[in-house]
């Protein structure tokens, strides 16, 4: 088969990152979504067999619970985020302050709907920082909690324990 020796080669960097650092951030990226998707089911188990309708831990039972974990999260990574969510940036930038920019990029520039936009980039904001300051102290509580389960005369020193690994790691 002949080529084309006029023809320019093709992209070699289509796909690659601009740079090791945005690699990186991109990686610590989804370490941080994923990590967090990661956590919640830990919380969903204890409520199906330790919760206020508690279910008897039956082989099948575990099987069925842990199987709707699972394809509830793979339908959230699939879906929510590869489909919709990291599709949506702004040159490169994520983040609900990014998307709010690109929101007010692609809409109609009436001043109204301007103030709408940017109070909810705002309050999305809001609420991805108390989200960060709270996920961090229920998952200590939650870890350490274990404690009480396994010996129920811990139970009085949860609180304390989780105190001071929450003082050490921040």
């Amino acid at each position: 088969m002949a080529t084309n020796a006029s023809a320019p080669p093709a992209s070699t960097n289509v796909g690659k990152p601009k740079s090791k650092r945005t690699l990186l951030l991109s990686l610590g990226a989804l370490g941080i979504v994923f990590g967090d998707i990661g956590t919640s089911p830990l919380y969903a188990f204890q409520d199906i067999f330790a919760g206020q309708h508690a279910i008897p831990t039956v082989d099948t039972r575990v099987v069925g619970a842990v199987s709707l974990v699972f394809w509830t999260l793979t339908m959230i990574v699939t879906v929510k985020y590869v489909l919709i969510v990291m599709r949506a940036d702004n040159e490169g930038e994520g983040g609900i302050m990014a998307l709010s920019s690109l929101a007010v990029s692609r809409t109609l520039k009436s001043k109204r709907g301007l103030a709408i936009l940017m109070t909810l980039g705002i309050a999305g904001a809001a609420l991805f920082y108390g989200d960060s300051m709270i996920t961090p102290a229920i998952s200590v509580l939650s870890a350490v909690e274990g404690l009480g389960v396994a010996d129920p005369s811990l139970n009085d020193a949860v609180l304390p324990i989780a105190l001071v690994i929450l003082i050490l790691l921040f």
